[in-house]
């Protein structure tokens, strides 16, 4: 049995040149999309966006 609030991998195919982003759960992928967020930094902006479609799936 698995527990409620285990972090669990995605199923989803690893995007095309970020093959570490599927492997990452989606509490790390939210905690990172936080940071990437908070530091206002606009060379991330890549990082923000691939983040924020690796989560959409799982929250439809």
């Amino acid at each position: 049995m698995v527990a409620i609030n285990s972090p669990q991998p995605s199923t989803l195919p690893p995007p095309i040149g970020r093959p570490r982003l599927v492997a990452a759960s989606d509490d790390e992928c939210v905690a990172r999309l936080a940071h990437a967020v908070a530091e206002h930094n606009d060379h991330k902006l890549q990082e923000v966006a691939e983040l924020i479609g690796r989560l959409a799936v799982p929250i439809e």
